[in-house]
Formats: C-alpha cells, sequence, structure tokens
C-alpha cells in the first residue's frame, strides 16, 4: 500500500462571469495594493488586460503590467519580469493568460522573492521561503496551471525546458471563467484541449499515481474527451468550452498529485529545441507512448478506452487498448494537430539529443514501464515516419 501526500493550496472559483469579481477575492486575499499583472501580448491586444485593470482599479490597486512573456516562456522572459517585479515591489503577481503565461508568473514570483536565476530552483523543493502570493486567471482550457505545483521554463542557452516543482509557488487563488475562452481560435483550442487530455492520461497510468489522482484524472477525462472536438469544431459552443475548462482543471490536480510521463518528456524535448506548441507536441506522441506502456499496465490502459467510450466492457484488454491507440490518432486528426514529420524545423539529425533530452526529463522514473534513451529514440523515429 502506498503513501502519499494531497495538499490543495489554492481557492478554485469556477463559472461564467467569475472573472468580474476578481478585485472583490483580491481585495481579501493580499495585504498590500500593488498588483503585477503577468500577461501576453496577444492577451493585451484583444482586450482583457484593460479589462482587468478597469475591475481591479473600483478597487484602488496600483498596478503594473508585464506583457512580454512568449509561448513556451524563456528564462530571459521570467528575469525581466522579475527585476520589474522586484522594483515595483510587488504584493501579488497576478497571471492572465494560457499555460506559458501562469508558469512565468511563478517563476517570476519566485524571482521577486529570492533572487537568483530560474536554474537556481529547477527539481523539487528547491524554493526555500514563501513567494509573493500568485493569482492565476486562465485564458486557455489546457494546461491547469492555475492549480499546479510546477512552473516549466526554457533555458535558452541550453534550448531544454526546465522545472520548478514546489507548493510554494502553487497560486493562492485561481478565477476559472470559461467566457474567456470563447473567442479561442480552433487551432489553439485542439492544442491545448490535448495537453489536458494527456494530463489525465498521464496521471492515471504513470507510476506516482494514487487513489485521489486516479479519481481526478478519470473525472477529467469525462469532460474533457466528449467536448474536445465540440469546442474545435463549434468555437460557440458554451456547454463544451465550460466543460473543458473544468476539465482542464480537474487533470490539473490529477497530474500535479501525481505525475506525467513519457509523452510530455518526449514533448518538452522537441518543444525545447523546436519551440513546438506544448500541446501539439503532446498529441503527436501520445499513441506511440500508448503502444509502448500498455504491456507494463494493460489493465488501466483499457479501462480509459471504456471510460471515454471507445470500448465497450466485453472487449479484451488488449482489444479496448487498441481501440484507444487509434481515438488518440483520430482524435488528432479531427481537430487538425499536425504529424510530427509536417513541423517545418523537425530534423532526424536532432533525433539523438532529442531522446537525451527525453531520458533525462525528471519525469522518465514516472513512466509506467521503464523506458531507456534507445526507446525515445525508437518512437521519435516512428512517430516521425508515420
Amino acid at each position: 500500500m502506498t503513501s502519499f501526500d494531497f495538499h490543495l493550496p489554492t481557492n478554485i472559483q469556477i463559472g461564467e462571469g467569475v472573472f468580474l469579481q476578481t478585485g472583490e477575492y483580491l481585495k481579501q486575499m493580499i495585504k498590500g495594493s500593488k498588483i503585477l499583472i503577468i500577461t501576453d501580448p496577444g492577451i493585451e491586444k484583444i482586450g482583457l488586460v484593460h479589462r482587468l485593470i478597469e475591475i481591479l482599479s473600483t478597487y484602488h490597486f496600483r498596478i503594473e503590467v508585464f506583457n512580454q512573456v512568449r509561448p513556451n516562456p524563456r528564462d530571459t522572459d521570467c528575469a525581466e519580469g522579475g527585476i520589474l517585479a522586484k522594483n515595483f515591489d510587488a504584493d501579488c503577481i497576478l497571471a492572465l493568460g494560457g499555460g506559458s503565461v501562469i508558469d512565468a508568473a511563478k517563476a517570476i514570483a519566485v524571482l521577486q522573492t529570492c533572487g537568483g536565476t530560474v536554474q537556481d530552483y529547477a527539481g523539487i523543493n528547491q524554493v526555500k521561503i514563501p513567494v509573493t502570493p500568485i493569482v492565476a486567471i486562465p485564458t486557455t482550457a489546457g494546461t491547469g496551471a492555475e492549480v499546479t505545483r510546477s512552473s516549466v521554463i526554457t533555458d535558452t542557452s541550453k534550448r531544454v525546458k526546465i522545472t520548478i516543482k514546489d507548493i510554494k509557488i502553487a497560486p493562492t487563488l485561481a478565477m476559472i471563467d470559461p467566457e474567456l475562452t470563447y473567442g479561442l481560435p480552433a487551432p489553439l483550442t485542439a492544442s491545448t484541449g490535448m495537453d489536458a487530455l494527456v494530463h489525465a492520461i498521464e496521471a492515471y497510468t504513470c507510476k506516482r499515481s494514487n487513489p485521489i489522482a486516479d479519481g481526478l484524472a478519470v473525472e477529467a477525462m469525462n469532460h474533457i474527451y466528449p467536448n474536445l472536438r465540440l469546442a474545435v469544431q463549434d468555437p460557440g459552443n458554451k456547454k463544451a468550452r465550460y466543460h473543458m475548462m473544468v476539465g482542464s482543471t480537474i487533470a490539473g490536480m490529477a497530474f500535479s498529485h501525481s505525475d506525467v510521463a513519457s509523452v510530455h518528456c518526449m514533448a518538452e524535448a522537441i518543444g525545447g529545441l523546436y519551440d513546438t506548441p506544448h500541446g501539439v507536441a503532446n498529441s503527436m506522441f501520445l499513441p506511440y507512448v500508448i503502444e509502448y506502456n500498455a504491456e507494463s499496465d494493460i489493465v488501466k490502459h483499457a479501462k480509459i478506452a471504456k471510460i471515454i467510450g471507445v470500448a465497450d466492457e466485453s472487449m479484451s484488454e488488449l482489444d479496448a487498448t487498441k481501440k484507444l491507440v487509434e481515438s488518440m490518432e483520430q482524435l488528432a486528426i479531427d481537430i487538425k494537430i499536425p504529424n510530427f514529420s509536417t513541423i517545418t524545423e523537425v530534423k532526424s539529425v536532432d533525433f539523438d539529443y532529442l531522446a537525451t533530452s527525453a531520458f533525462e526529463n525528471g519525469s522518465t522514473p514516472s513512466n509506467v514501464r521503464i523506458i531507456s534513451k534507445q526507446d525515445y529514440l525508437d518512437l521519435f523515429y516512428k512517430a516521425f515516419k508515420n
């Protein structure tokens, strides 16, 4: 019987219109008045930052904005944001955006409080003191970063992704409003949605799974799988958007208290080298890793197929797992996720480097089946040839 901990430090508010209540919750939560908003140029361009400032101005907060976060956030972005946070003496770091923005905000909070570089805090429990309180307002249904204890940042000098993993960087408050995703473009809905689905699948199947995380992962799959196609193909479907947002948050809680595994290890390798969108990368490798892993725990993989309704109870575990692989391949086709071989930057000469990067990822030991560098190399080639 496995011992495990399950700590939920985040106050979660979910529902249409909760974005409008941000000022009220912040007034109750923080002691000071200085709020640093972390965001990206796209979010600012569509007017969400302006709307947020209007909401907060009613409560007389002092506000600064850092809007230079890029997809797959860089250590250099975080360093710049950390300087601004320190000079402003921020009482709260508020992230408005997708997973990249929220991950950057976590790292910026660490740098404001603790100094140094992002690399100083890579690994598990390397943040020694409590950081500036973090509030997360996600604008995508994908990463679950609003409830996780992790921040994934690109080390620009080494072109690899590094992870800060510490309960101290979990947001204090998450304001989850599906209305913020109504205008999300189909490709971004598809990419982030697949990221959320992979979170649930890997949380459920990895070595670090536990009964509470399993329950959350199953519930997340029940929200995400039936609604992802709908959200992509019918962007105005409010019910689908709501279920995707809820499913993404639940999946975040699941993997944050379990782990991800080799799909993410491969995805983070190509994200670090090619800057590939994270959800796209996850989707590319998911079927191949499921095939590889199934022999180590075919029961759980077959259960996933039955949970999401692509296999019935009469099917053998082997047949159900085959259906699961086929369904993940078809889902990617239906929502127009590209194949690994169609990514312009990808070159087979890089595969040895990518395999090394994936193998050295901190989540490799969590993969349900023991996996070597050569196994990763074989999986990269297999994904490239199909």
